[in-house]
């Protein structure tokens, strides 16, 4: 659905992205993850047709970005979203729906589907910036589009919303909708994308799946013990490594050294209660790989 080969943009002698490949498949959701001037926005407003590059190439399903069959196939819900304040939400949903060609009587729904309803009639300038959001995220609803561009799409909502915002967006992937997002709440994508990319001074250093990001960081295992009752002090001495917080003992263990750990978990058991493996966070892999990429 989207194809991006070699894309370079400059700005005079600055190099804002470089060489930079990426493609989303229909049904796929792909995270896009940077610090702040990593060329995140710069990519999303090529992809819209709104930045033209300094080299490379994009299609959007086969059609150039801006050109009338990709602006018809794509929606777009930026980061900081401007309404006119004496509108209310079905009336400015409603206008999207004009100038998209589609019936103005679907706006009720849209409302609806993002958790507008019983606000339609307000004027936006009433809104929390949280419902602002949910008014772009209806806008973007507008006819089921092939690809899906966000740009911190879960800004200014709380965690019920944001709940529902991912199962709006796991519906539409499962309907075939390709989904670029760009978020700095890494927790959030952590589980609901199936592919993470990290761009990092203009360069993609990362692109692949969780697991697979998490091979290539190497970074160890968290374990943690939970001593049986009493127990605590005896178990921290079999485990020197190991760091005590209140009644938990935690300690690193490489993937490769698990089984070892594993052994002496079993040969310690009277003394645990519970125990747990964690793997490193998307948190702790994305410092990583921006680390050794810079």
């Amino acid at each position: 659905m989207l194809h991006i080969s070699n894309l370079t943009k400059r700005y005079g002698g600055q190099i804002a992205l470089d060489s930079v490949d990426l493609s989303i498949a229909p049904g796929e959701r792909v995270a896009l993850l940077g610090h702040n001037g990593a060329g995140k926005s710069t990519l999303m407003k090529m992809v819209l047709g709104l930045l033209a590059p300094s080299g490379g190439a994009i299609t959007v399903a086969g059609h150039a970005p801006g050109s009338r069959a990709a602006r018809d196939l794509t929606a777009y819900l930026p980061e900081n979203i401007a309404f006119h304040p004496a509108l209310t939400g079905r009336e400015q949903i409603r206008h999207f729906l004009r100038l998209r060609g589609r019936p103005a009587s679907e706006a009720d729904g849209l409302l609806d589907k993002v958790g507008l309803a019983d606000a339609a009639r307000q004027r936006i300038g009433t809104y929390s910036k949280g419902m602002r959001q949910r008014v772009g995220l209806a806008q973007a609803l507008i006819g089921r589009a092939a690809l899906m561009v966000l740009d911190e799409p879960t800004s200014g909502l709380d965690p019920v919303s944001r709940r529902e915002f991912y199962a709006l967006l796991d519906d539409l992937a499962a309907n075939g909708t390709a989904i670029l997002m760009s978020s700095h709440a890494l927790s959030e994508v952590e589980v609901r994308t199936d592919r993470i990319a990290i761009l990092s001074k203009g360069r993609k250093v990362a692109d692949g799946s969780l697991s697979a990001l998490r091979a290539a960081a190497a970074l160890p295992l968290t374990v943690q013990l939970r001593p049986q009752p009493g127990q605590a002090a005896q178990l921290a001495a079999t485990f020197p490594e190991a760091r005590q917080i209140g009644e938990i003992l935690t300690l690193a263990c490489a993937q490769s050294d698990k089984s070892e750990i594993l052994s002496r978990i079993a040969a310690r058991r009277t003394l645990i209660e519970d125990f747990d493996f964690l793997p490193p966070s998307l948190d702790d892999i994305y410092v990583q790989i921006s680390r050794s990429a810079a």
